[in-house]
Formats: structure tokens, C-alpha cells, sequence
């Protein structure tokens, strides 16, 4: 019987393996732990899925290949966290979930579109404080009549420009591969007009050479005064020193973070007692009153969670079957 070895395994998960390895006659080994701890229970698997956002230990890969590991299966669409060269040097094909579910990323973002345009951030400060006033710079625009710039307009962005566009918003589109099926949702136009227009700018790009460091103080200073940013893709997309820079100085007027950079250490972790000392750049994301902040939960859904899971535990099966997955994740 084939045998699979998943790690950061969380409870949400169990349902979704325990179905899957019932259907397909498989025996799946499962462990809480990051594969850098857990790489010796690979002696004893025929194939592998990891989760998870910290960079695989340089050691992991020969260590699998000595194992007789042919392949690491991620279940989540980024896979910044793999060598890829490494991976390859050790024979080791790598897969990633590219299309979990595009609706669940999308869903969050269009929600934290709408709480920037209505300024919950605001009024959540306040009546935590006890503040039940409401101000003339707190009116709300309705989503009617704002205008979104999404960059990034693939499956997710084009799941979300379909979104708004069926709630009347009109939505600009900046991309490097723009698809004509699109045209009669998004206006595609340049990064700098679509900054310069839109009431939100929401980002939903892979993490590459091209899209790190994407938003930056020459970016933000763009932007309206009374724009904000949403972030549901990864962190490293934003210069977070600027960023906080504008989001002090009212260069824009709020964000709204599913991801950040330096988020490893902070992210499902619980911090009520420790703090964020030792991580000053979320600390100061934290304490403004104009940010919210989730813990990279976009995609945290119930479909998302069990195509995560199935799609993954299926590459697994298709690449020890000696078949390609369309998944698979060139370096």
C-alpha cells in the first residue's frame, strides 16, 4: 500500500485526509510538525506533502533523496518556501495547488474592501475606546460607485473583478499577461494610472523576481489620500517600511493586510502574552489605527481546505504512478 507522509498538519485537515485515503486505498502518516523536523520519518513513505510559509532547511533535500523521496507535493499555491534548484539537484519534482479555491481568497478580499470603504477600522477603534461619535471624514462610499484596481487579474484576481463587477463597482485591471475574456469586466490599463484612479488597490500576484518589492514609497505616493490597500498574497509584495511610512503620513489612508513580510514567526502563533517586541515591523502594523490585520487566512475555507488536501495527495499519486502532474512547478 502506497504510504504518504504530510506535515503541519492541522486538526481542520484530518476529515478531508481521512476521506481521501479511504477513497484511494493509502496510508497517510501525519505529523503537526514543519518537514525540517520530522524529514527522517520520510525513510519509512513513498511520497511527501508539506504547508508551510518558512524556507525548507537546505539539509531537508538530500535527505529526502537519500530516503528515496521522489517528489515534495505543497498544498498551497506560493512555493517560495522550496529551493527549487535544490529540489532539482536531488531529482525531487515539485508540486504546488495553484486553484485550491480562487473564491475564498477573493471572498476575503472583496470583504475587506467593503470594511475600507466603510471605514470599520475607524469605528472599530472607537467604540473599543468607548467612542460612539461618527465624523464627516468617516462617510462611506458605496461599492457602486468606487472604483477597484486589482493587480494581479488571474485566478483569483479575475474571480474577484467578477465579484465586484456584478455589485456595479468599476474595476481596473493591471497585469502583465492581460486575457481578452476579461475585457468586458476589467479596464486593463498601466500600474500607474490604475494606482492614481482606484479607491482600493488590491494585489493578488505570485511572489517572483518581478513582483517583490512591487508597492513601494514611489508607488504609494500615487495613490489618493483617501486610497487603501489590500494585501491577500504575499508579503514580500509590499515594501512594509514604506508602507508604514504612508500609512502614518496619510500618503493613503488604510490597509488591509492578510500577509506581511517577516509574518513567519507571528502568524498562528500566539503572541497575547509575548508581544511583538522582537518584531518591530508587525508591532507598528499592529498599533495603527488604520490597518487591519488578519493571520493569512484568506484562504481559509472549507473547500479551499479539502482541494488543498485533495489536489496535493493526488499530484503524490500521479508522479510515484510515473505520470506528470499539471501542477508541477518548473524551477
Amino acid at each position: 500500500m502506497t504510504k504518504i507522509l504530510m506535515t503541519s498538519v492541522r486538526d481542520d485537515e484530518q476529515l478531508a485526509i481521512q476521506e481521501f485515503a479511504k477513497k484511494h486505498n493509502v496510508e497517510i502518516v501525519t505529523s503537526p510538525k514543519l518537514i525540517d523536523n520530522v524529514v527522517d520519518l520520510t525513510a519509512d513513505v513513498d511520497g511527501l506533502v508539506i504547508q508551510q510559509r518558512s524556507k525548507v532547511a537546505p539539509d531537508v533535500y538530500a535527505k529526502l533523496r537519500a530516503n528515496g523521496i521522489k517528489q515534495i507535493a505543497t498544498r498551497t499555491a506560493g512555493f517560495d518556501m522550496i529551493d527549487l534548484q535544490a529540489a532539482r539537484e536531488n531529482g525531487l519534482v515539485v508540486t504546488n495547488v495553484p486553484a485550491y479555491s480562487p473564491r475564498s481568497v477573493a471572498e476575503h478580499a472583496l470583504m475587506q474592501i467593503f470594511r475600507l470603504l466603510r471605514k470599520s477600522y475607524r469605528f472599530g477603534h472607537q467604540v473599543a475606546n468607548n467612542d460612539y461619535r461618527w465624523f464627516s471624514n468617516e462617510q462611506a462610499l458605496e461599492i457602486h460607485t468606487a472604483t477597484i484596481g486589482i493587480i494581479g487579474v488571474g485566478r483569483i484576481g479575475g474571480t474577484l473583478a467578477k465579484l465586484l463587477n456584478a455589485l456595479g463597482a468599476t474595476v481596473l485591471g493591471f497585469d502583465t499577461n492581460p486575457r481578452d475574456e476579461m475585457n468586458d469586466i476589467v479596464e486593463y490599463t498601466s500600474k500607474e494610472d490604475l494606482l492614481a484612479r482606484a479607491d482600493v488597490v488590491s494585489l493578488h500576484v505570485d511572489l517572483n523576481p518581478t513582483s517583490e518589492g512591487l508597492l513601494t514609497a514611489k508607488e504609494f505616493t500615487l495613490m489618493k489620500p483617501t486610497a487603501g490597500l489590500v494585501n491577500a498574497s504575499r508579503g514580500l509584495v509590499v515594501n512594509t517600511t514604506d508602507l508604514i511610512a504612508a500609512l502614518k503620513d496619510g500618503t493613503i489612508a488604510a490597509a488591509a493586510l492578510d500577509t506581511v513580510e517577516g509574518e513567519g514567526p507571528v502568524f498562528q502563533t500566539d503572541r497575547s502574552e509575548k508581544g511583538l517586541a522582537d518584531e518591530p515591523q508587525i508591532q507598528e502594523l499592529h498599533d495603527l489605527d488604520n490597518v487591519i490585520l488578519t493571520p493569512h487566512i484568506a484562504f481559509f475555507t472549507n473547500l479551499a481546505v479539502k482541494n488543498m488536501v485533495d489536489f496535493a495527495l493526488n499530484d503524490v499519486l500521479l508522479i510515484l504512478d510515473g505520470k506528470e502532474s499539471p501542477h508541477t512547478v518548473s524551477a
